[in-house]
């Protein structure tokens, strides 16, 4: 038998990049599939805002921990291994879900959903890179991002549409999704595995920011944080807002508006990753900002206009900031550091997807859901912009194909 180390690595092409980046955005829908749902979870359960934020914690924990215990097994059993791994973990999540009794089993297919979105988040967004044809590294970095934000917005989308027409709109969702699963299996045999398997490598993934990049690490992780708060309270607290507050409960009225919030995100980060690192930075930051303020007033007003129009603004600003971020952080990097870079990036912006979310439900039980969503945008708004003051940091030019 040959030694894998002797085989040649087969060329990225233009279809390995689309099949790894349906892959990537297939599996992550399934971990926001539930949030359009959770007025009907809270029916049938009678759970409230507390559960739905502890609900998207437990998945964010799963995502940690995937990140650490599978971040650098791609680099010992090859990418395709790993990556089929969380195709299973998230068919195993869908099957939990369309049994969806007793409810502890809801909380056990976040568990594997989070573990699926970690390997996809860690060795997805290599596999990506990899998949790129030449000259092709910026336009693979954004899908690597958008695939990632588009999935969770696709996931949101469809079990929306689907809950809200479907007969059984509390197991369709996920029949759907296991079916678009299985071809996702079958897709990864379009993929590119770009490495040689070496299992000496089979090694916990220990988060650390680099020397090299730090500076950088830290001028970004403030519009990470931000960022990913919006997309962490849009998808647990959203619903709650939107039927407490709008008298809105329809399933494909709530998975739209937050549909808007990923959608904007991943549809920015493709169109404008063109433009210099800097000017990314400082119009990330202002559309997240006026979108806390439309949030604040869509609130106040009971407006779903302006709740529409801070999705969108929201979601172009976290992806913006998420996208520029990860970039200028992978540039800085040493190749050879560049996993531990990118987990400890990924395990901030979970962690600040968690526990925003966590917070903003605590709150919201003690003070009201207005009172605590107000609180949320002003804090944001006061985080993001302290974080352009790093805005000199980033490239002023673009760079890059």
């Amino acid at each position: 038998m040959a030694d894998p180390a002797s085989r040649p690595l087969r060329p990225a092409t233009g279809l390995s990049l689309a099949a790894i980046s349906y892959v990537f955005a297939v599996v992550m829908m399934g971990t926001t599939i539930p949030t359009p749902l959770y007025p009907l979870y809270e029916e049938k359960f009678g759970f409230g805002s507390a559960t739905t934020t502890i609900l998207f914690a437990v998945y964010a924990g799963g995502v940690i921990l995937s990140l650490v215990v599978f971040g650098r097994l791609s680099d010992a059993l090859g990418r395709r291994p790993l990556l089929l791994a969380g195709v299973v973990f998230s068919l195993l999540s869908a099957a939990l879900f369309t049994i969806g009794s007793p409810e502890g089993l809801l909380y056990v297919g976040r568990v594997l959903s989070g573990l699926a979105a970690g390997i996809f988040t860690s060795t997805g967004t290599v596999c990506v890179m990899e998949n790129a044809p030449e000259g092709k590294g910026r336009l693979a970095g954004s899908l690597a991002t958008a695939s990632n934000i588009g999935g969770l917005g696709l996931g949101i989308l469809m079990a929306g549409l689907v809950g809200a027409w479907a007969a059984s709109p509390l197991l369709t969702p996920y029949v759907v999704h296991a079916v678009l699963l299985v071809v996702a299996g079958l897709a990864l045999v379009a993929v590119r595995e770009r490495v040689v398997p070496d299992r000496s490598k089979a090694t916990v993934q220990r988060p650390r920011v680099p020397a090299e990049s730090r500076g950088l690490f830290l001028a970004s992780v403030i519009g990470a944080v931000t960022g990913f708060a919006i997309c962490g309270v849009y998808s647990s607290v959203g619903p709650n807002v939107m039927g407490s507050v709008l008298g809105i409960h329809s399933p494909a009225v709530i998975g739209a508006v937050v549909f808007l919030v990923f959608g904007s995100s991943a549809v920015a980060q493709i169109a404008l990753r063109g433009l210099p690192d800097r000017t990314l930075i400082v119009a990330g930051s202002f559309a997240l900002v006026v979108a806390m303020a439309l949030l604040a007033t869509a609130i106040l007003m009971a407006s779903l206009t302006l709740l529409v129009a801070s999705a969108v603004l929201g979601g172009v600003g976290q992806g913006l900031l998420f996208m520029t971020g990860m970039r200028a952080v992978t540039e800085a990097t040493r190749p050879e550091n560049r996993t531990e870079a990118t987990t400890s990036y990924f395990i901030v912006g979970y962690l600040a997807i968690s526990l925003p979310a966590i917070g903003t439900g605590e709150l919201s039980e003690a003070v009201g859901l207005v009172p605590a969503s107000l609180v949320f945008a002003a804090v944001v708004a006061a985080a993001t912009l302290l974080g352009l003051v790093n805005a000199r940091r980033f490239a002023p030019r673009a760079s890059g194909s």
